[in-house]
């Protein structure tokens, strides 16, 4: 059983044969002696990375700041090292506070340290609560076990904590226009210009003209952003490395506590990350079902806008990262050219379609187009779920119930071309930012599929029909078993299906051309 701690990037285990470990500080040679950490302690294992040492001592991790100072952060004082500590501590509790125990002083003399005595500290460390290494994301996902329900939980987390983070004031100076493009222009500016394929870097330059190009057309959107409380004090660093399933929950960790630039960004930024990470990994369906879960939750698909133009973003500071480590080893430089790729794809996705739903509550309709996102291999599909969107269009939460009558209050007839509008227009929005468009309602009339189909041909996409099918008896069964869960969103009954069966307007032969058969 192989446990772990919550880690920063570039981390090498003790017994690589590495500079960093061949030169260890008398203070840290001294903390790998166990009878340090009480009899309960047989081994103590070091963890390294850049900027941290980290020992692994029993059910603990011990994290000391190195004393470096580098252009992104500064450890080189005591100070500076336990003001540091406090804020990792701090901010790692706002999700982690079962991982993020204390912050402890180390005693004594380097020679001879010791964890409690009278005095002031010679050097300080974050206490941790270590965990199984294998419920990393990372880990998860490279086993295959990584399933969508996962990622449903981490929305729920995610969009639970985005909601209570600080939000950045216009007068901050976080989210300022010149701090979101200037990380950027570094990633193409900090890598290494003598990579040995020359073509790749053609390619940077058109990335790097990408990025500019998309700065200038979403530059007033990103302003806004600020404006409109989407700047948060985030996580900063959420890959799947930094997250852990721990009793069923996806727990993330590790934040960015050194630069509070890296750490006051947009929740788009934020969620851009995981998603990138995602389809490194090869999980595209994974990708868009977690885009579906977040912005189902939160409402936010405006961000949609941005999501690209951010996943470039991210995907190029994994290129960055890997290009200066081929810097350093004169390795494989396949590592930049597979980010380079991701970032290109983003660039050009699929040309977009619209479809549409038709049928009964019941007939699965939801369970189709959840199968439908979890295949797209290009991650490039939005859902508008009208179930999600009624209610939150009528102030009611995602999981509340309505209490209304049939055919009254969100379901009156003047309620419903409320909804049906809106989905319109977020479908237009989102057809226009590049993401196909899947609408999950009933459309039993044909003027509504029509004013869709109208849609579609306006804007010059495919559009397409998918109407699930199931016998009467089946529908019942089914409203009844969701009913007695009560977990889904739908509030259809059988007397709401009863209706539905009277007013329902088969679809024209027309339409039945245009039906999608996967």
């Amino acid at each position: 059983m192989q446990a772990s701690y919550p880690q920063d990037v570039c981390t090498l285990r003790s017994g690589m044969m590495t500079d960093m470990e061949n030169n260890l500080p008398v203070l840290i040679q001294a903390l790998l002696q166990p009878q340090r950490y009480g009899p309960a302690v047989q081994v103590v294992e070091l963890v390294q990375t850049h900027i941290s040492w980290v020992l692994l001592a029993g059910d603990f991790a011990y994290k000391i700041k190195k004393p470096v100072k580098l252009s992104f952060l500064d450890f080189s004082t005591l100070a500076l090292r336990q003001k540091t500590c406090a804020d990792e501590l701090r901010l790692n509790r706002r999700f982690a506070p079962d991982l993020y125990l204390d912050v402890v002083g180390i005693f004594n003399t380097p020679q001879n340290p010791c964890w409690q005595a009278e005095g002031a500290p010679i050097e300080v460390a974050v206490k941790m609560r270590r965990f199984e290494e294998s419920a990393r994301l990372d880990h998860v996902c490279a086993r295959g076990e990584l399933r969508a329900q996962h990622l449903s939980v981490l929305a729920e987390t995610l969009v639970a904590f985005h909601a209570s983070a600080a939000v950045a004031r216009p007068d901050s100076g976080f989210g300022l226009i010149e701090q979101i493009l200037q990380p950027q222009l570094d990633n193409f500016a900090e890598i290494p210009s003598d990579l040995p394929d020359t073509f790749l870097k053609s390619r940077l330059a058109a990335l790097r003209q990408w990025t500019l190009a998309q700065f200038e057309q979403l530059a007033p959107l990103l302003q806004a952003r600020l404006q409109t409380g989407h700047v948060r004090e985030c996580h900063g660093d959420l890959h799947l490395a930094n997250m852990v399933l721990i009793n069923g929950q996806v727990q993330m960790y590790d934040c960015i506590e050194f630069n509070d630039n890296l750490r006051w960004i947009d929740v788009a930024s934020e969620l851009a990350f995981t998603y990138v990470d995602l389809l490194a990994n090869g999980q595209p369906g994974l990708a868009d079902w977690l885009l579906d879960e977040v912005l189902s939750r939160n409402g936010d698909y405006e961000s949609a806008r941005l999501l690209r133009y951010y996943a470039v973003y991210r995907a190029m500071v994994r290129a960055k990262v890997a290009a200066l480590r081929w810097e350093q080893t004169h390795g494989d430089v396949s590592e930049v050219a597979v980010y380079v790729a991701l970032a290109e794809r983003l660039t050009a996705p699929p040309p977009p379609g619209l479809m549409i739903t038709h049928g009964l509550s019941g007939c699965g309709k939801t369970v189709a187009t959840d199968a439908l996102l979890q295949a797209d291999g290009h991650a490039a599909t939005l859902r508008l779920r009208s179930d999600v969107q009624r209610k939150r269009l009528f102030g009611i939460a995602r999981s509340g119930q309505s209490r209304t009558q049939v055919q009254g209050g969100i379901y009156h007839q003047q309620a419903h071309l409320q909804t049906y509008t809106h989905l319109r227009e977020m479908a237009a929005m989102l057809l226009c930012a590049g993401w196909s468009v899947l609408v999950d309602a009933a459309f039993l009339k044909l003027a509504d599929r029509q004013s869709f189909r109208d849609l579609a041909s306006a804007m010059g996409v495919q559009f397409s029909l998918l109407a699930p099918q199931a016998s009467p008896e089946q529908l019942r069964q089914r409203i009844l078993t969701r009913s007695a869960v009560g977990k889904d969103e739908s509030e259809a009954t059988l007397e709401v299906l009863a209706l539905q069966m009277q007013v329902l307007e088969p679809l024209t032969p027309e339409e039945l051309s245009s039906v999608f058969i996967g």
